[in-house]
């Protein structure tokens, strides 16, 4: 009996990192045909309606390139993995704590402010030290933390020459004074696949910034809190970061769109590549021909 034929894949990529090569020798284990679409060569005509590919994983590194090619791609009825909506909630720290918090997912205590004197009045009602996070970005990048008034008030000066709007909107959250590490979860659909813990002497726990990564048992609530995180956002293929306070309580830190996994495949024994490549096909199979149906109406 003849298998039943692969959607036509495409992967959106800006540039090929560890991961990038890990899923395409993935597909290409199993002979599932995918085209590699650059975010930087891509010519979207709004009013099109055909695409060549029924389905597509986003996998570039920038939060604005997929926002928009796959808010484009949807229009046209081509399933994305993860959806636009994802993206744009994960992309967005103020966007995904208001998901978190409306599903009542714990999560570190936020304010929002958008002057400098309210970002100031957050600090003290948050109380020192506290973190400054920018709206969107990654790994670990323009976060700070502030111990004092002297240092909000000279970060506060600094974010408010910078040009772009998004600097002007202040989140400020409360410090979690962790032991020194964090975990980061992967979860793959309704199912937390593997965790690590991040170690570092730093403050900022990201592997981007030199944390060493180790294995972390799906127990004791990690699996079940990052469920429930990535079904807050709307779920897919998420990795969820979260935070110990010293009482042992987890909060839900972020919920990262692109996950970056290559530091986890061996640490954690979990073929974590494998995993997504299963959900995608699995959800190509099951949604695209009634997606192209639900979008074109």
């Amino acid at each position: 009996m003849a298998s039943a034929p692969h959607p036509r894949l495409a992967v959106l990529v800006s540039r090929i990192r560890t991961e990038e090569k890990l899923l395409f020798a993935e597909l290409e284990r199993r002979r599932v045909p995918y085209a590699r679409l650059g975010d930087g060569e891509l010519v979207l005509e709004l009013r099109e309606r055909d695409f060549p590919y029924e389905t597509v994983l986003g996998r570039s590194v920038s939060y604005g390139r997929t926002l928009y090619t796959l808010r484009a791609l949807e229009a046209r009825g081509v399933r994305c993995v993860n959806s636009a909506a994802v993206v744009e909630t994960c992309g967005d720290k103020a966007r995904t704590t208001l998901a978190l918090e409306a599903a009542g997912v714990p999560t570190p205590r936020t304010l929002l402010a958008f002057t400098p004197a309210a970002a100031l009045e957050a600090t003290e009602r948050l109380g020192y030290p506290v973190v400054f996070k920018p709206l969107v970005g990654s790994w670990g990048r323009l976060v700070s933390r502030v111990n004092d008034r002297d240092a909000a008030e000279a970060l506060l000066e600094h974010l408010e020459v910078l040009g772009s709007w998004q600097q002007h909107v202040y989140y400020v959250q409360e410090h979690i004074r962790k032991p020194g590490r964090d975990l980061r979860v992967f979860v793959v659909g309704d199912e937390p696949v593997a965790a690590i813990y991040r170690t570092s002497a730093h403050w900022v726990t990201n592997t981007a910034r030199g944390a060493q990564a180790s294995n972390c048992p799906l127990t004791h609530g990690v699996g079940d809190l990052a469920v429930r995180a990535a079904r807050a956002v709307g779920g897919g293929v998420l990795a969820v970061d979260l935070l110990e306070t010293e009482e042992g309580e987890l909060l839900v830190n972020e919920v990262n769109h692109s996950m970056e996994f290559r530091n986890s495949v061996d640490t954690t024994g979990v073929d974590i590549p494998g995993a997504v490549v299963d959900y995608l096909l699995a959800a190509a199979r099951a949604g695209a021909a009634s997606f192209r149906q639900e979008v074109l109406a």
